[in-house]
């Protein structure tokens, strides 16, 4: 057993974090629960379980309980710093202390920057700029094995299984990048479509980011397609059609009829097949798990809200119109694609209810908020380039119009609303309701990704070069193992 009854309460939480921290976590799933329950029970009759005060510990108690869904009250040390400002990640609206604990060791961790060695400044930087609860944990998980394995205290055996792991799971994901790279080649869209960038890898990582678990590997391969339909179908309505053209697609879309493209351009009849084509496919894997009578149909509600959104854009772009930055954004959570994706790869995912699926189509305040998040966080890495053109206002113009600020203070003003989000996010897990937490990760691990992908206002979908590196570590390059371990 992972989990021994002799082990020490700190080994535990420690042992939790660390198989969390290795994106590992799933293996245990149900030890872990059992276990962070029990703790829960006693933190809540005798609130000792930690008995020597220590920070970490304290801190690594809180945020595991909390991320479990469990309420438990929040009331110069590097380690003790980073873990008090990782458990204030998990902050709902209203938590006061944790809005202080998080700037406290914010700002104490920024002090400290220059009084530590190389190798803790490394962490405390990545700490700062990379907390757990707003992190990929797949993309977080070699950088945290090779701390753990510089660690002079750590477990060989669990160093070894952690490395063997995310091995075992990287192949799986590279046999997935090969199936889509087989179906995109196969459909001809670089021929077909002029415009058409082959971004497979790119899109690819969102589901990715969704999702790592090995028995969602078909739900990735769909909605990793999917995904890359939909970057041709975002630039398509950004600048390769008239007006009149998307007026005419998206009504196509909004009555699921091919003969309504026969008057259309080429390109746009071949982004309309290929979605006709992924809704097959859909189809086929839902009817095999009994759920494609309800899935189906709000597959294509959900393509046709997606379009809908783009067709506003391409309105308000040609009446040179800047919208409120509260309509740019209700507008701006369906072209984020959180519905769409959060939708096709919930519907495809074993626990797929329709209790499931009609709460994540009523667009709960998770799914709103994630949306957001990650609308905004493109517009703030790509719309000084895009304004190079004739291109619809992001987040940031509307909200320099609206407020008659300049573009540094708008930014300040979309990080407070990210920030606002993320407390909607967290505030999600502790409701108690019936939707399982492996659908509330799907949608909250999309604004992870925003995070990762727009960070510093950089936009890595779009410039390869900043992706590079990170596609090598995840995707390409395993640990090296001892040959008695292969």
């Amino acid at each position: 057993m992972m989990f021994q009854s002799s082990i020490n309460i700190k080994h535990k939480l420690n042992l939790i974090d660390s198989l969390q921290r290795f994106s590992a976590s799933y293996l245990f799933q149900q030890e872990i629960n059992n276990l962070l329950e029990q703790i829960h029970h006693s933190f809540i009759k005798d609130n000792t379980i930690v008995e020597d005060n220590n920070y970490h510990s304290l801190a690594l108690l809180f945020r595991l309980i909390r991320q479990q869904g469990y309420r438990i009250s929040s009331g110069n040390d590097v380690e003790g710093l980073c873990s008090l400002y990782e458990a204030a990640q998990m902050k709902t609206h209203g938590d006061d202390i944790l809005e202080d604990m998080c700037d406290f060791s914010e700002t104490h961790l920024k002090s400290l920057v220059t009084q530590l060695e190389p190798s803790l400044v490394a962490q405390v930087n990545h700490c700062l700029n990379h907390p757990l609860n707003k992190s990929v944990t797949r993309f977080e998980a070699k950088y945290h094995i090779s701390v753990y394995e510089k660690d002079c205290s750590h477990d060989e055996t669990l160093l070894t299984f952690a490395k063997v792991k995310f091995n075992i799971l990287q192949r799986l994901h590279q046999t997935e990048i090969g199936s889509i790279t087989k179906w995109w080649k196969k459909s001809n869209f670089e021929q077909k479509v002029p415009h058409a960038r082959n971004r497979i890898v790119e899109c690819y990582l969102w589901l990715l980011a969704m999702s790592h678990l090995p028995e969602y590997s078909n739900g990735r391969i769909i909605v990793g397609k999917l995904a890359s339909v939909i970057a041709l179908l975002d630039d398509t309505y950004d600048a390769y059609g008239t007006f009149e053209e998307l007026q005419l697609f998206t009504e196509a879309f909004q009555r699921w009829d091919i003969r309504l493209t026969e008057s259309l351009p080429q390109s746009m009849k071949v982004i309309f097949e290929a979605i006709i084509e992924l809704c097959e496919e859909v189809e086929e894997l839902t009817t095999e798990s009994g759920n494609s009578n309800f899935v189906v149909p709000h597959f294509k509600q959900a393509i046709c809200s997606l379009v809908k959104g783009y067709l506003v854009e391409a309105k308000w772009c040609d009446e040179g119109y800047i919208p409120t930055y509260d309509e740019y954004k209700i507008n701006g959570m369906f072209t984020s694609c959180c519905p769409i994706l959060s939708t096709t790869f919930v519907g495809l995912a074993n626990f797929a209810t329709k209790d499931v699926y009609d709460w994540i189509l009523s667009n709960p305040h998770i799914l709103r908020a994630a949306s957001v998040i990650a609308r905004v966080f493109n517009d703030m890495a790509s719309h000084r380039f895009e304004q190079e053109r004739v291109h619809v206002a992001s987040a940031v113009e509307c909200c320099m119009k609206e407020y008659g600020i300049p573009q540094v203070d708008a930014y300040k003003f979309i990080h407070k609303d990210i920030d606002d989000c993320w407390n909607v996010v967290n505030e999600e897990f502790l409701k108690s309701n019936d939707i399982p937490n492996i659908a509330l990760d799907c949608i909250a691990n999309f604004a992870r990704m925003a995070e990762f992908s727009y960070e510093n206002h950089n936009d890595k979908f779009t410039d390869g070069e900043l992706l590079k590196d990170y596609v090598s570590s995840i995707l390409v390059d395993p640990f090296c193992l001892d040959q008695t371990v292969i």
